[in-house]
């Protein structure tokens, strides 16, 4: 294929963010087509969770692999790779016969989902030059998961109502093929990168890195932040529009109630930079959200009876709750042992987030089928807010500790 390269960086920046919603709604469609997933295959409420979590398996086992691919590799040819394995298992998927095989190309998607969005703040940092630009793209880039997700929730009820799953599923595989061809038309082809004179490919730097990045507590402290947040996101709006079906809710207010909440994340993403830029106590914002998620989640799920609090409630864990990986991104800049592993410590980071996201649904799952509803869930997002304090105050102190350093040390 020919490659086209796009001259205005704004274009190519909007093209890469746009890939990062394609493969979003590939974690989004699972969500709104679990109640007909559970008619056509006999899918349990437990299986549903390991549906909703598979795609993250190659996440929290691969990151630090990954992230060192695409320096050795090429970002834009490790992305490409993985929409090809995202296309490839999606269109499997819509040929499962049964549960196991859906299961199956799940981890697949998940391969695929990793090796395309992984890439993508690298290749943006080496494309787009322009500094107001590429910190309005990379801006962009953090809230590519809640908005290709509110799509998937607004726009996955009609589309199965109108073609079911099976064909809702090749559609979104032929989707990451056209969003891969746009990537091999648009981003010029990586620099060849080669390793050091008289070492092993991808070895002589790997090692030390890791040394330094896993024998300081901060990257631990950011990374099981990030596991606390993102497996009650996604246990508690993934299976939103399940908990809105059994309540007898019409498809189209499944697919906006559930968008809404989905999407309103985007804002605490946005907002987590606007208060670090202006001061606030990175250690407050998390503690803000967490307890946002806590007292959210308790009153979401507790207050039978009161839809419209309920509701209230969920927007808030989202929306506040959104505030997390905003202020860890913002923090692991600062927290990272050096410069040179801030790339490796935001692998770990993404490898817990994708740790939290598999455990997080299947728990609930258990939880709400163990109970007989979904009434005592709020304990699980309960434990990991009261844990997740713990974790900003630990923050707290890093950043103040690093804060005087850098004081003390003078321009």
């Amino acid at each position: 294929m020919t490659t086209i390269v796009s001259t205005d960086p704004r274009r190519l920046a909007a093209l890469v963010v746009a890939v990062g919603v394609t493969c979003a709604l590939h974690v989004g469609k699972l969500p709104v087509a679990i109640p007909v997933l559970r008619e056509g295959l006999g899918l349990t409420l437990v299986q549903a969770g390991f549906l909703l979590s598979l795609v993250q398996l190659a996440g929290m086992t691969l990151g630090l692999v990954v992230g060192l691919m695409a320096d050795r590799f090429g970002a834009r040819r490790v992305m490409l790779t993985g929409l090809g394995l995202l296309a490839s298992g999606s269109a499997l998927g819509a040929l499962a016969p049964d549960v196991e095989m859906l299961l199956a190309t799940r981890v697949l998607e998940g391969m695929g989902f990793l090796l395309a969005v992984l890439p993508a703040p690298g290749l943006l940092r080496q494309r787009v030059h322009h500094g107001p630009t590429l910190s309005r793209s990379l801006g962009w880039w953090g809230a590519y998961m809640p908005l290709g997700t509110a799509l998937a929730l607004l726009l996955g009820v009609p589309l199965l109502s109108a073609v079911g799953w099976r064909w809702a599923w090749a559609l979104l595989a032929g989707l990451s093929l056209l969003a891969a061809a746009g990537v091999a038309r648009q981003v010029p082809p990586d620099e060849p990168v080669g390793p050091a004179p008289g070492a092993l490919p991808g070895v002589s730097m790997l090692g030390p890195r890791l040394k330094r990045t896993l024998s300081a507590s901060s990257p631990w402290l950011m990374a099981l932040a990030f596991f606390l947040y993102s497996g009650q996101w996604l246990a508690v709006v993934g299976f939103l529009p399940t908990i809105y079906h059994q309540a007898g809710y019409p498809d189209a207010m499944v697919a906006l109630l559930s968008a809404l909440a989905a999407g309103i994340n985007m804002l605490g993403n946005i907002g987590a930079g606007w208060l670090l830029a202006r001061g606030a106590r990175p250690g407050a914002v998390l503690s803000l959200a967490y307890v946002a998620m806590g007292v959210g989640a308790g009153v979401a799920f507790g207050a039978v009876g009161h839809p419209v609090w309920q509701y209230i409630a969920v927007l808030v864990f989202s929306g506040v709750g959104g505030l997390i990986p905003g202020t860890l991104f913002g923090l692991v800049v600062k927290l990272a042992p050096s410069s040179e592993t801030v790339s490796t410590t935001v692998g770990w980071m993404q490898q817990f987030s994708a740790l939290g996201q598999f455990l997080g649904p299947p728990i609930v799952a258990w939880v709400a089928t163990a109970t007989g509803g979904w009434q005592w869930t709020w304990l699980v997002t309960g434990v990991s807010s009261l844990l997740g304090l713990m974790l900003a105050g630990r923050l707290q102190a890093a950043w103040q500790m690093q804060e005087s350093c850098s004081t003390h040390r003078g321009p």
